[in-house]
């Protein structure tokens, strides 16, 4: 606890090192991207009308939109438009997507006090630091499965709190308390797999978690204490969530190695399970390029879990078979054709996603949690094209260029601001160091 507090309550005066550094903008333009992009779905449809309901307050931006309310109903509401879909980054490390409820409760408290752009990089790669190590901790995927709880809640929850306490500029008591507060507002069940709307599931990855980890900060910092220590004595953290691993890797190598330098950015935008099996097809098609009247049949290989998440989902940018069909349609996949409901009914995508053969695979769950794809397409001249994708673009093993960050945030936000302002709120991300008051970034966020 002493070194966890300690650490958390210096971060906003810590220089980081440059990768963690250009890294962070990554996720920040990328979170913040899949924000705007995300009012115009309808889980990002419902976000705004609900923050209008208590926009008394007008201190936070709800992004997308011109609502202004207070800092808690705009962490969750921009929690819910991060993820809105899978635009959003992840970490597969600790089975969650750090980035659509740390960004959002970053923004929310760091509009609240007026840090600086600085303090800002600083408090948002601290809640990639804290939220993912808890979960790493606890478990991850194996952890979901036997409690049944979500690990994104989980991590969510803690990396939120990590980052809005920073953005408020508590000391190390300050943080023994807002873990206590954190610890007691843990929840989120895996049942948000049976979500078919996308808003609950929202609401479990981000919107709950922005929101109470904005909340146990403001109540910290306005006067409140706790528990002093959450994780020893009598009924703490760790007796009553069983973790699977040892209580140390909470702290381990705090301050050397930066969680959000192996976060995964999407260069998709569709489940986490569909981004190797894209990868492949795309190597396929541009090595031997095929029309879909050549196809007899297409054998995919994920790993078993992935299986179970993406087989034949109800939701276009989650459902594998779809993207994949979609894929061999259009030669690609775009944000708006991930998201074209219209389309899993469409007669010639129905056509193709009749020949995809989705298969599980024991040996690539080994891999885990490296999210590895096999495609093999079988033509109806018996001739077939193979490619297996180890290491997908975006994660850790192959990451994506600034220029590639760029080009899928301007694909995404230009069509909701406008070329000039979203050139504009890029160019603003890349230098945010040169920032003096987070709340600058108000109007080029908002439609």
């Amino acid at each position: 606890m002493t070194a966890l507090s300690t650490y958390m309550s210096e971060a906003g005066n810590r220089s980081l090192p440059q990768e963690a550094i250009e890294k962070t903008k990554h996720v920040v333009i990328d979170t913040l991207a899949a924000m705007i992009s995300g009012s115009q779905l309808p889980p990002g449809k419902f976000a705004p009308k609900f923050a209008a309901l208590y926009k008394a307050q007008n201190v936070a931006t709800v992004a997308g939109s011109t609502i202004l309310c207070g800092p808690i109903e705009a962490a969750l509401a921009n929690g819910l438009l991060a993820h809105s879909d899978e635009t959003d980054d992840s970490h597969a490390f600790s089975q969650s997507h750090p980035g659509a409820s740390v960004v959002p409760a970053t923004l929310a408290t760091g509009e609240q006090f007026g840090i600086d752009g600085t303090r800002f990089l600083r408090a948002v790669a601290l809640g990639y630091d804290v939220g993912p190590r808890v979960t790493m901790m606890l478990g991850r995927v194996p952890y979901m499965v036997e409690t049944h709880r979500s690990t994104h809640s989980i991590a969510g929850l803690f990396g939120s709190a990590a980052a809005a306490g920073c953005a408020a500029g508590l000391n190390a008591q300050q943080m023994r308390y807002l873990l206590s507060f954190a610890g007691q507002q843990t929840s989120g069940l895996a049942s948000w797999q049976r979500d078919i709307d996308h808003i609950e599931k929202g609401f479990d990855f981000a919107g709950m978690p922005a929101r109470d980890g904005v909340t146990a900060a403001l109540l910290v910092q306005a006067g409140a204490t706790g528990v002093d220590d959450i994780f020893s004595g009598a009924d703490n953290f760790f007796l009553a969530f069983k973790p699977m691993n040892k209580p140390e890797m909470l702290i381990e190598q705090l301050g050397q190695r930066y969680e959000v330098t192996r976060t995964n950015i999407k260069k998709w935008t569709v489940g986490s399970p569909i981004q190797a099996v894209l990868d492949a097809m795309e190597n396929i098609l541009k090595r031997s390029p095929f029309e879909t009247n050549q196809v007899k049949e297409v054998l995919v290989r994920v790993a078993t879990n992935e299986a179970a998440v993406a087989n034949n989902r109800e939701i276009p940018d989650i459902c594998l078979q779809h993207m994949l069909a979609v894929m061999m349609v259009d030669k690609t996949v775009t944000f708006r054709s991930a998201h074209e409901t219209a389309r899993m009914k469409d007669p010639a995508v129905l056509r193709e996603r009749a020949k995809v053969q989705l298969i599980p695979d024991e040996e690539l769950e080994k891999r885990l949690p490296r999210r590895e794809g096999i495609v093999e397409v079988v033509l109806t001249d018996g001739e077939r094209l193979t490619d297996h994708v180890e290491n997908v673009r975006g994660t850790v093993e192959n990451p994506m260029s600034r220029e590639e960050v760029i080009a899928k945030a301007r694909d995404l936000v230009t069509p909701v601001l406008g070329a000039p302002k979203s050139a504009k709120l890029i160019e603003t991300v890349f230098s945010l160091e040169n920032l003096k008051s987070i709340r600058d970034l108000r109007p080029l966020i908002q439609a």
